[in-house]
């Protein structure tokens, strides 16, 4: 029997940017989805229940913020780690994602997509941790 690939929702306005992070990924024997904006990420995510969710916050239709809220506050999705992946770097922000729920906040200009997908396999290992 085939392992089963690891789902990653990838919410990203940026086309290109979405691109590069998806073939890194897919690279890496993962399965993408991806949202180019708030709403169809918070819909994709209740359809699809991904394992993991890399959302920009900078998006059109709903900000990455309401939508790590939205998806916090819903039974069916709080359980899934969302990384920000985002270029604002303001600590306040970082903050507010983080008490929102975030498992880890990343600034694009300083990660490369591999690292990147370091960091997910790290927040989902977390995530698996912690709720045993």
């Amino acid at each position: 029997m085939e392992k089963k690939k690891i789902h990653i929702l990838l919410v990203e306005d940026d086309v290109f940017l979405a691109g590069i992070y998806q073939k890194k990924f897919e690279m890496e024997g993962f399965k993408v989805s991806q949202a180019e904006n708030g709403e169809k990420g918070l819909l994709e995510a209740k359809k699809k229940k991904p394992d993991a969710i890399l959302l920009d916050i900078l998006l059109p239709k709903l900000d990455g913020f309401v939508v790590l809220e939205r998806l916090k506050a819903d039974p069916a999705t709080k359980d899934i780690p969302v990384i920000l992946l985002t270029n604002l770097g303001q600590k306040d922000d970082v903050e507010k994602g983080l008490q929102q729920g975030a498992a880890d906040y990343l600034i694009k200009a300083h990660f490369k997509p591999s690292e990147v997908v370091a960091k997910v396999r790290s927040a989902m290992k977390a995530a698996k941790n912690g709720k045993r």
